[in-house]
């Protein structure tokens, strides 16, 4: 089996001291890839830089330090791996980081956040876009692909606790679930809702509000695979018994 985790970390550096070693261990993954690093490799703990067992990967922000960046831990050392898809304007901010392994080809990525105004809303657009089509691509040449990270939206009602309330926000406007729309259209599959159609399964809880006590959430981390790969999923799941970070981890199982 493949077991694959995502975790946005709210930063790595912080999250080294919350025990972070022992959960990746618990977890044991294959592959983990983390989300809003927030460090260089070498501001990180050298526990962090190099744990028994994996690789390390780090792409960190080129625009401004202690900002975004993305990470892969992985037990088998990947075909490749490169940070960025080879496009300046959104490969400077560390949010992409592309492996190719023997079965499938991986994206770990931490979409832009368009919350601080019409600007980054655009730019989060525009990316969105970007990927999609090298996605396509990908999918047009029959790779088999695997997309995780923190997506920055929430697709449908009940993948937040407050639709109505959040209507006109940025990670539940009509254009960014439209993007969704066309991203499943693509025919890419999201993971967690081929196993539970359930409500009130989140991935992000506002710490200021003290959310997660109350499971006031978003879920805004997915899983996606190409659908050449359904045949071998097995498991997706969201592992909230983990903190830590105001997101907690995602899983994805495939045979091998």
């Amino acid at each position: 089996m493949h077991k694959l985790v995502s975790w946005n970390v709210n930063g790595l550096r912080a999250i080294a001291g919350k025990g972070f070693v022992d959960i990746l261990k618990e977890i044991n993954p294959d592959i983990m890839c983390l989300q809003e690093i927030k460090a260089e490799k070498e501001q990180l703990p050298k526990k962090i830089q190099n744990i028994e067992g994996y690789h390390a990967y780090f792409n960190s922000s080129q625009t401004r330090k202690g900002y975004s960046g993305t990470a892969i831990y992985t037990k088998e050392e990947p075909l490749s791996i490169s940070h960025g898809l080879g496009n300046e304007k959104f490969d400077q901010e560390g949010r992409i980081q592309f492996a190719e392994y023997e079965t499938f080809y991986l994206y770990n990525i931490y979409y832009p956040n368009g919350q601080s105004g019409p600007e980054r809303l655009q730019y989060k657009l525009e990316f969105y876009d970007y990927f999609l089509e090298h996605a396509k691509q990908m999918m047009a040449e029959n790779k088999s692909i695997v997309v995780c990270g923190d997506v920055n939206t929430a697709h449908h009602a009940i993948d937040l606790a407050r639709p109505d309330e959040n209507i006109n926000n940025s990670g539940f406007l009509p254009e960014e679930r439209a993007w969704l729309d066309k991203f499943v259209e693509s025919g890419l599959i999201d993971t967690f809702r081929i196993f539970n159609q359930e409500p009130d399964n989140y991935t992000y809880w506002d710490y200021k509000t003290k959310a997660r006590d109350r499971n006031v959430g978003w879920r805004i981390d997915y899983f996606y695979i190409s659908q050449n790969l359904r045949p071998r999923m097995v498991d997706a799941a969201i592992l909230n018994q983990y903190y830590g970070s105001d997101h907690c981890p995602i899983s994805l199982i495939l045979t091998k």
